[in-house]
């Protein structure tokens, strides 16, 4: 997507900042270019910069080089995708950096030694085309599950080239459906036809940089020549087709995201669409025996009913048709629950639910005298994850993990309950001598915020630690209990407590936990943030000079508001692809989708509550910050380079000392493929170590 250069609203033209700049003077726009010759030399030399310090680190070379060991070893899960009797797998280790695409039988998937038969390697395919080429996903055909939609991106942006491709030949379809770099839309409808949406010139995109259009295409014809079947409002987020199955009734939709949190669900039949009549905040989870399941994220009024929020519905499809659908609760979450996900087999639908930020699961199925509901019988005190399910059978996989236990994946049934272990992960580092618990902390407004603590056994309060804290607080994703070899090694047994703090904005408690840090809400997310380092400096689990804080994309908005509202708390923050100049995040790439969660900065009441946070906007000469570590990449093209080039630019031009890093690749990952990302791993923990081992420094170097 081009880059807007739009000015500010001219009613905000005399706003003074507290740096001095006007609201429309941002000097720092010319690294907004993303492959503008200056702005790439400046990123280049910062990189120098830095890379000079953090290599050179004692830390540096034994953290990267047991982070790529347990990155690529092979003794790691090769979780599975279940497609038509098979398991198909995509896979990245020290041979394969790019990564083979690859398939095996169940019984084979479940024996000793899997008998793996690639179909794709990503690597001889890059080295043929002499491209850049990263995986991007897959999606076949059902039933038949014999032609696929391959994505590749160049240096892992969400633009991405698609292609049909032959699993039976293992060769892409010459004159097949082919899409060239973008951030496009396409879906199965039948074997020849796919539902479509790319850029096909002015009009054909949103505001937000995705497809506006969907178009049937049918196989033979050029791809201009699409029949337009729906088209959105610029201002919408994007529009797309997609063919759910119910077993083998095919049901096709329209689904039009006005919103990031808003949609308009449309049934599309005999060329005409019919909208589904479902509140524009909820989400359609699937359906199963002619039953639609829908998610809701806040109270629904029906006539005399009131469904409430969080509540998983469902309905019969006819009455959909027929306008007059009657809906059943299939559960409904207590106070401190929330649905993590709704998945279906052949005859059931999985439900997965978070109960005080601990996974659990439960199974529906259905009969003549209506829906029935059984536990499963899931390992405790852990995050649960459906990895995958079976469209002709009961069959499923999902993942068990927690702090101090390894990921272990699970064949289950969820008719019979049975389960049985298809794969587990070697622990990675010493477990043996630490703890986890669950704490909480008072917010600003009283609210009281969960997290969790991993430390020594024998570690008492009153014996300041090195901590990393970390937290997300948006978008409704809830951050869940989960094992890393490479935290384990690189922090934990190198003498670091870790910390996950559930604040506002996530999903841990369901919408209304989100809800209650939207837009001119945005403050108590981060007030949730900074009670959480607040308490467990005042328990004495760590301390200000030892605590040091780690957020990406939003989690990177976080951390920049935390340091620039109490710079006094940390003495260490990692900022990895952040959003940090509110003012233009909507102007920026994808930003305009996200204006749902931050608000509307063109809207000058709006702009009034953004501004109170924005951490570009409040960064001061005068204050002394912690040293920030800024991480990026050239290549995401969802989250603008330019949050973090122009927040390190001005910080430094205000004589504040900083560390930069902009991966080249990599996308909005930060790292295109797993030698990056031990690279940066290796970076970032000789970062915390310098900044906090037995209190490294002054805060403010």
């Amino acid at each position: 997507m081009n880059l807007s250069r739009l000015s500010l609203l001219a009613g905000l033209a005399g706003l003074t900042l507290n740096t001095g700049l006007m609201a429309n003077d941002d000097p720092y726009l010319w690294l907004e270019e993303v492959e503008g010759e200056k702005a790439l030399e400046w990123a280049e030399e910062q990189n120098k910069r830095s890379l000079s310090e953090l290599e050179g680190h004692p830390l540096f070379e034994p953290i990267h080089d047991r982070a790529l060991e347990i990155l690529t070893s092979d003794d790691r899960i090769a979780y599975p995708s279940l497609m038509g009797g098979q398991v198909y797998n995509f896979w990245r280790d020290a041979n394969h950096v790019r990564g083979i695409w690859r398939t095996t039988s169940r019984e084979s998937y479940r024996s000793d030694d899997t008998d793996w038969d690639i179909i794709l390697d990503v690597d001889a395919l890059a080295e043929a085309e002499d491209e850049n080429w990263v995986w991007a996903g897959s999606s076949c055909r059902y039933p038949d599950y014999d032609r696929c939609i391959i994505g590749l991106s160049r240096g892992g942006a969400d633009a991405a080239v698609r292609r049909e491709f032959d699993l039976e030949k293992r060769e892409f379809v010459e004159d097949g459906f082919v899409l060239p770099e973008a951030k496009s839309q396409i879906s199965w409808r039948d074997r020849d036809s796919v539902f479509v949406g790319t850029d096909w010139g002015d009009g054909s995109l949103t505001s937000s940089g995705y497809p506006r259009q969907v178009r049937l295409w049918e196989r033979g014809t050029p791809v201009e020549e699409a029949e337009l079947v729906f088209e959105g409002e610029e201002s919408d987020v994007a529009v797309s087709g997609t063919r759910f199955w119910d077993g083998d009734t095919p049901y096709d939709m329209i689904v039009r995201s006005v919103g990031f949190f808003t949609r308009h669900y449309y049934l599309f039949e005999d060329g005409e669409t019919h909208r589904i009549d479902v509140p524009d905040d909820a989400t359609l989870a699937g359906i199963l025996d002619g039953q639609l399941l829908v998610e809701l994220k806040s109270d629904w009024e029906v006539g005399d009913k009131t469904y409430a929020q969080g509540a998983l519905l469902t309905t019969d499809m006819d009455a959909i048709r027929s306008g007059e659908p009657d809906f059943h609760v299939l559960y409904q979450p207590g106070p401190r629950e929330a649905l993590a996900g709704v998945s279906t087999t052949e005859n059931r639908v999985i439900v997965g639910i978070l109960d005080n930020v601990v996974g659990r699961m439960l199974s529906f199925h259905r009969d003549d005298e209506g829906w029935h509901k059984s536990p499963l019988s899931t390992p405790d005190m852990g995050t649960l994850s459906v990895v995958t399910t079976d469209d002709s059978s009961d069959t499923f996989f999902y993942n068990y993990t927690g702090f101090l236990t390894p990921s272990t994946l699970y064949q289950a049934d969820a008719a019979s309950d049975e389960h049985e272990v298809a794969r587990a992960e070697p622990a990675r580092f010493d477990a043996e001598g630490y703890r986890v618990e669950q704490h909480e902390a008072e917010s600003a407004d009283g609210t009281r915020i969960p997290y969790f603590v991993v430390r020594p056994k024998d570690h008492e309060d009153g014996d300041p630690m090195p901590t990393l804290l970390g937290a997300y607080g948006g978008f409704e994703i809830a951050r869940t209990p989960f094992y890393s070899g490479v935290i384990g090694e690189s922090w934990l047994e190198r003498g670091g407590v870790y910390v996950l703090a559930n604040i506002r904005g996530g999903g841990e408690f369901g919408p209304r936990w989100h809800q209650a840090a939207l837009q001119e809400n945005r403050q108590r997310a981060f007030d949730d943030f900074i009670a959480v380092a607040e308490d467990i400096i005042d328990r004495g689990i760590t301390s200000a000079e030892k605590l040091g804080i780690q957020g990406g994309s939003n989690g990177g908005l976080l951390v920049g508001a935390a340091f620039t509202q109490r710079p006094d708390l940390f003495n260490a923050v990692v900022c990895q692809v952040p959003l940090l100049d509110m003012k233009r995040y909507h102007k920026l790439l994808a930003g305009a989708s996200w204006m749902a969660e931050y608000g509307d900065p063109d809207d000058p009441d709006q702009w009034e509550y953004i501004r109170e946070y924005s951490p570009y906007h409040n960064l001061d000469a005068e204050t002394d910050y912690p040293r920030v570590f800024f991480t990026t990449s050239t290549r995401d093209d969802r989250v603008h380079p330019a949050h973090a080039r122009k927040m390190v630019a001005k910080m430094k031009d205000m004589g504040h000392d900083v560390l930069y890093y902009e991966n080249i690749e990599g996308g909005h990952g930060g790292a295109a493929n797993l030698e990056q990302r031990a690279h940066l791993s290796g970076l970032i923990y000789a970062y915390l170590h310098e900044r906090l081992d037995a209190g490294a420094g002054e805060q403010s170097d």
